[in-house]
C-alpha cells in the first residue's frame, strides 16, 4: 500500500483528527519554540488535519501557511477544517516540493518525516526551499532511542525510516543545514495509571509507560539553512 492509499484511509476514516489529540501534548511545546515572526511563510510537511499551521497562524501571526500531505483525502479534510484564506493545503510528494528556491521561511514536520520513501533527498528539498536563516523543526516519536516505538513499523504497510539521533544530526548535516539544537520533549499529560492497574491493554508495566512519554517523549531536531 501506498502512503497516498494509507493515509486516505486514515482520513475516511476520521482518524486525522485522533492524529491531532495524539500529538499536541507535545507538539504545542516545540511549536512554541519556533522563531515564526509575523508574515512568515511556514510550510507544514505532513500536515495531517492542519492543527499545527493553524496553530501558529493564531499564536505567532505567521502570514502564509502551506499544508503539503501526500493523501488528497488528508489534504481535503484539513481544507474542511480551517476558516482562513492564509492556510491552503496542497498534495504533493516529500521529494520533490512544490515551491521555489529560498520561498520558506520555516518548515514544521510532525510524526511526518519518517514515512518519507527518500529522506535524504527531502532533506535536500527542504534545504533548498528555505530561506537562508530558516529553519526546519522535525519532530518524531518513532527513533531509535524509543524502543517502545519500534513495535509501529509491524502496524502499518508503509516502509519507515527509524534513525536515531546521531543520524538525524549527520543527515540534515549533508543536506546543509546546520544542526542548532536537539533534545527530546516529553509527555508530561498523558495520565499514567497506578501501578496496581497494570498490566493495561497497552502496557505491560507502569516502568515502561512511564519511560515511553515521560522520558522519551518526541525527539526534536532543529536545522538552521545557512
Amino acid at each position: 500500500m501506498s502512503v497516498r492509499e494509507e493515509f486516505d484511509d486514515w482520513a475516511t476514516s476520521g482518524r486525522d483528527r485522533g492524529m491531532e489529540e495524539r500529538h499536541w501534548h507535545t507538539a504545542k511545546h516545540a511549536l512554541a519554540r519556533m522563531p515564526v515572526e509575523a508574515g512568515d511563510t511556514v510550510l507544514d510537511l505532513g500536515c495531517g488535519s492542519g492543527y499545527a499551521g493553524r496553530a501558529l497562524r493564531d499564536t505567532k501571526d505567521a502570514g502564509r501557511i502551506y499544508g503539503l500531505d501526500g493523501s488528497p483525502e488528508m489534504a481535503h479534510n484539513a481544507a474542511g477544517y480551517t476558516q482562513d484564506p492564509q492556510v491552503s493545503y496542497v498534495v504533493g510528494d516529500f521529494g520533490s516540493l512544490p515551491f521555489g528556491d529560498d520561498t520558506i521561511d520555516h518548515v514544521w514536520s510532525m510524526e511526518a518525516f519518517y514515512y518519507a520513501a527518500a529522506p535524504h533527498e527531502t532533506l535536500a528539498e527542504i534545504a533548498r526551499v528555505l530561506r537562508p536563516g530558516g529553519t526546519f523543526y522535525c519532530a518524531v516519536n518513532y527513533y531509535e532511542e524509543n524502543v517502545h516505538s519500534h513495535a509501529w513499523q509491524e502496524k502499518i504497510s508503509i516502509e519507515m525510516t527509524r534513525w536515531d539521533r546521531d543520524q538525524y544530526r549527520e543527515a540534515f548535516r549533508d543536506a546543509g543545514l546546520h544542526v542548532a539544537e536537539q533534545d527530546t520533549i516529553p509527555d508530561r499529560e498523558i495520565t499514567i495509571p497506578a501501578e496496581a492497574e497494570f498490566p493495561t491493554e497497552n502496557w505491560d508495566t507502569r516502568a515502561e509507560m512511564v519511560e515511553r512519554y515521560r522520558e522519551f517523549g518526541t525527539l526534536l531536531t532543529v536545522g538552521v539553512a545557512p
